[in-house]
């Protein structure tokens, strides 16, 4: 559950966006419903209307709004490749939480027969703005390798360790699954 005081000052439709994201890390998109949404931003279940037709477009929003965040991240500042690659594994451990959560895409993945074709072009694109980043960062390190592929695989693992730290509960195992990863990324 969201703190009250992450919720001051927010309107209304970043709160439920905040509320959702959460939601969706710790529950899954098929795990919670509008009711649950506006319980916990509290106001009625009618209102989230107002802001977003569907479970849908809210579950679209929440992508949309972290694709966002993950560009904004990667502009923050410039970083030498390998600092990025750290920042990116910490920004996976601290930001979404390892242990305790798992990422937003990764989230919709169990459910992905249930969800419409625009939320799983969301989930797409948060993955390939990932990935042409990864691209970048590892074309850096290693001028010539099979960086679309290499992204890809660090993608898949840094998702992979995030669940299996959410399904112990314990970040140690995110940490242990990405020093696994960095001797392959140095070859």
């Amino acid at each position: 559950m969201i703190a009250a005081n992450t919720l001051a000052g927010a309107t209304t439709r970043e709160q439920i966006l905040q509320v959702a994201r959460e939601l969706i890390q710790t529950r899954s998109y098929l795990g919670f419903s509008f009711q649950d949404v506006a319980d916990q931003v509290g106001i009625r279940k009618a209102s989230l209307y107002h802001h977003f037709p569907t479970k849908e477009a809210l579950g679209v929003e929440v992508l949309r709004t972290a694709t966002q965040a993950f560009k904004d991240w990667t502009a923050a500042k410039p970083r030498a490749p390998q600092a990025a690659l750290e920042a990116y594994f910490r920004m996976y451990r601290n930001g979404l939480r390892a242990g305790e959560s798992v990422c937003p895409a990764g989230a919709l993945a169990p459910g992905w027969d249930c969800i419409d074709e625009e939320l799983r072009g969301a989930v797409r694109d948060l993955r390939g703005t990932q990935i042409l980043w990864l691209s970048g960062v590892l074309g850096a390190l290693s001028p010539g390798g099979r960086t679309a592929a290499s992204a890809a695989y660090v993608f898949a693992v840094c998702q992979g360790a995030l669940l299996a730290a959410r399904m112990t509960g314990r970040v140690e195992d995110f940490d242990e699954a990405i020093e696994q990863l960095r001797p392959s990324l140095a070859a």
